[in-house]
């Protein structure tokens, strides 16, 4: 069953995506190479509790951290350890977060130190690609619009992979509802958008082939020719109009753009697809 939201639980919704963006904007301004994902996931589980949120992720599924972080060729799901970053990595970091009964769910690639005009290229068009999608975000709009905008943008215009085996979602009273939002697939099919319907759109793009596999770990999913993957997530409501973004990535790029440790890391300026609620 699809759960359309009304303008009060948008509010709630976005009161959580805000605060997981306000845990990637404090990250954005310290993260750099030497430090650990252990010591993100303390503080970012710290930084939701003082704000009267508990971790959305932590204890779900039995995840035992407050983010997940992944590394280069680690697509999503990477656990937080105590191995220090390095430069020339790229970290996806996936934060959720639970507040008055509704979730909030954002993700951000950040590129560390040095890193190749092919992998920035990479983080480019991840970006590019998940307005892309928000832009058919709107009612009327089937989810297969939002899922052939991402894949012919990766797959045919860079030649990048798509990954198949994980997708976007519904967000509301839990972090996954329904529908599944794929980053594949064709214009004109699939659920219908109405207005109220909350999603999560989140590309996960590999520089090589699609193909992924999970470690033994249980959680962390990698390329299976271990070439880097990014990914990037907003959640938005759907509008008449289009896309409500609800989770924010622009204040994330300014506490990027004020951290002298990482260089040139802000692929592009956001889409102007925020529309008024």
């Amino acid at each position: 069953m699809i759960y359309y939201k009304t303008d009060e639980q948008i509010e709630l919704l976005r009161e959580n995506c805000l605060l997981v963006s306000k845990v990637l904007t404090d990250i954005a301004g310290k993260i750099r190479p030497g430090m650990t994902g252990a010591q993100l996931d303390k503080e970012a589980e710290e930084l939701i509790r003082d704000h009267g949120a508990v971790p959305g992720f932590k204890g779900l599924y039995g995840c035992p951290s407050t983010l997940l972080i992944s590394i280069n060729e680690q697509v999503v799901h990477g656990l937080p350890s105590t191995e220090p970053f390095k430069d020339g990595d790229i970290v996806s970091i996936d934060c959720g977060t639970l507040k008055h009964e509704y979730y909030g769910d954002a993700a951000y690639t950040f590129a560390l130190g040095n890193i190749s005009e092919e992998v920035m290229a990479l983080l480019q068009t991840t970006k590019e690609a998940l307005y892309r999608g928000i832009e058919q975000a709107k009612a009327g709009n089937r989810v297969g619009d939002i899922s052939h905008a991402i894949q012919s943008y990766c797959e045919k215009t860079h030649k990048y992979g798509v990954v198949r085996e994980l997708v976007g979602h519904g967000v509301g009273k839990k972090l996954h509802e329904k529908p599944n939002v794929p980053n594949f697939g064709k214009r004109g099919k699939g659920v219908v958008m109405k207005p109220g319907l909350v999603i999560a759109i989140e590309p996960m793009i590999n520089m090589g082939r699609k193909e992924v596999k999970q470690l033994p770990d249980g959680w962390t999913i990698v390329t299976k020719d271990g070439k880097p993957s990014a990914h990037y997530e907003h959640t938005v409501a759907v509008r008449k109009g289009g896309a409500d973004i609800l989770s924010n990535h622009i204040m994330i790029e300014e506490a990027i753009s004020k951290n002298k440790e990482l260089q040139e890391v802000i692929a592009r300026e956001p889409l102007n697809v925020t529309l008024p609620g």
